[in-house]
């Protein structure tokens, strides 16, 4: 049985403690994955191994996607304080480890402890909101989040470049260690009155195992497919059988396992399955287009990598605009689900006039029809968030938002293989993308029709998605404080 130990409410003191403390601890997770970009050609410069580089960012990438289900379901089970602890050690461990290596096989085994406590640091935050804060009121909480996304976004390439060429980059460790510091200490006594509602839980190590297993080896053949090897190759079509084996072991273990890691009823639940497709592929569409567009501006528009990246700053505020947009709506209006349906079919119709007019816009409207696509999108971010967390029970929170960043994240990176495969589809040359003005026009479509595709399955998923009812008391939870 759920055990509830009555308290007093939270404060809002507590409250703003906690939803500064985890931000902080997001922006670890998020600045983490932009910082490094500008330090890589140094790194490789001081500890070799050029063609290991791409790893560097990557596995980062790979294990934080891997164990962010795990996250949710033990902190379901042991408290998000002592998940969270977990989670900002581990990662400021791996920092540490970064900044010390003194080869690049060093350097990439710590950046994977790094993604073993980076996975749960995003995903945390939103189920500890969701925790102290109802879900009526929830969205408008949704965008410190979104803001600290583009802070990273903006700030890290900054950083980045900044400490590798006036410092060391091994400054782009060590700062996480005060920023890791400070999100444990302004989060830690806080957390402590967070609701708990206990079970008699056990994890599910051989799903984990098998999860995890299953990821490695589908995001290890997407790394690889179609650069590194051919897509036909024994060892991608290996890579691709033996993930798709374990992902079947997976859905037999949770269909058989008395406590799988995934339970059915949340699978099975509407709004997480439907509210999860929809956010994983337009999310995906949003990253595949975020990271292909400065390879558009410099080989197609032959702008300058400066140029290239200001030009992305539409894409990157809009989000927050839209994200917004829709967390001042979800507390003020019955149907909420409106409001990312309309910015669903406005950021398709965007990413469509892209694939049929690119090369013809000049860059004011470009530019223009990037805010919308993003504005767009930013509405779907907290929508799809706050509705599945409303549509599970108390002790299921941390599992079920865990399985959505899971499968978001997991989405993104299929996106941009996909997005890859089409660009070399293309037929461009290598080279040609690494020149100035040198594709000719429509060499793009590809990308831009992509993204377009990506944001109508989305919109047809979010529309498809049930739309109850948001609770607009988070007294059920404020009655069940305990300490850790």
């Amino acid at each position: 049985m759920t055990r509830s130990t009555p308290r007093a409410f939270l404060s809002h003191t507590d409250i703003r403690t906690i939803v500064i403390g985890v931000g902080v601890a997001m922006f670890l997770g998020a600045l983490d994955q932009t910082i490094i970009a500008a330090a890589l050609p140094a790194i490789a410069s001081d500890l070799g191994g050029f063609d290991a580089i791409s790893w560097v960012a990557s596995i980062y990438l790979l294990t934080a996607t891997a164990v962010t289900p795990l996250y949710g379901k033990f902190s379901d089970i042991k408290g998000r304080r002592t998940a969270m602890t977990l989670a900002v050690v581990t990662f400021v461990v791996g920092s540490v480890a970064c900044a010390l290596a003194p080869s690049m096989g060093w350097l990439i085994a710590a950046r994977a402890l790094q993604g073993l406590g980076g996975g749960g640091l995003i995903s945390l935050a939103q189920t500890i909101v969701a925790d102290i804060v109802a879900p009526k009121e929830r969205g408008r909480y949704q965008i410190y989040f979104a803001s600290v996304f583009l802070l990273a976004s903006l700030l890290g390439p900054t950083l980045g470049g900044f400490f590798t060429q006036h410092l060391h980059w091994t400054l782009i460790f060590w700062i996480n260690l005060p920023l890791g510091a400070l999100a444990y200490f302004m989060s830690n006594n806080a957390l402590k009155r967070l609701p708990r509602h206990d079970r008699p839980h056990e994890l599910d190590v051989l799903g984990a195992v098998l999860l995890v297993a299953a990821t490695v080896a589908m995001m290890l053949a997407l790394h690889d497919g179609g650069t590194v090897y051919p897509w036909t190759s024994a060892r991608i079509l290996g890579l691709f059988a033996g993930s798709l084996a374990l992902w079947l072991l997976f859905v037999w273990r949770i269909r058989t396992a008395h406590e799988p890691l995934i339970p059915l009823s949340v699978l099975n639940n509407n709004v997480v399955a439907r509210g999860t497709v929809a956010a994983s592929c337009g999310m995906g569409a949003y990253i595949g287009l975020s990271i292909y567009l400065p390879v558009y501006f410099q080989s197609a528009r032959g702008m300058s990598t400066t140029e290239s990246g200001l030009g992305l700053i539409p894409l990157m505020v809009g989000t927050v605009i839209g994200a917004t947009i829709a967390g001042q709506l979800m507390g003020r209006i019955v149907h909420y689900k409106r409001v990312p349906v309309i910015g669903l079919f406005f950021a398709a119709l965007g990413a469509t006039s892209l694939a049929l007019w690119a090369d013809a816009m000049p860059l004011w409207l470009f530019a223009t029809v990037l805010a919308v696509i993003s504005i767009g999108l930013g509405t779907v971010l907290p929508t799809t968030t706050v509705a599945i967390q409303n549509a599970v029970e108390v002790h299921e929170l941390g599992t079920a938002t865990g399985t959505m960043n899971f499968f978001r994240q997991l989405g993104s990176a299929v996106t941009v293989a996909i997005f890859g495969a089409l660009l070399n589809a293309s037929g461009i040359s290598e080279a040609a993308l690494h020149t100035a003005g040198s594709v000719a026009a429509g060499g793009f479509t590809p990308i831009f029709a992509a993204t377009a595709i990506g944001f109508c399955i989305a919109f047809v998923f979010i529309l498809w998605m049930k739309e109850r009812p948001l609770r607009s008391s988070a007294r059920h939870a404020a009655e069940a404080v305990v300490v850790d």
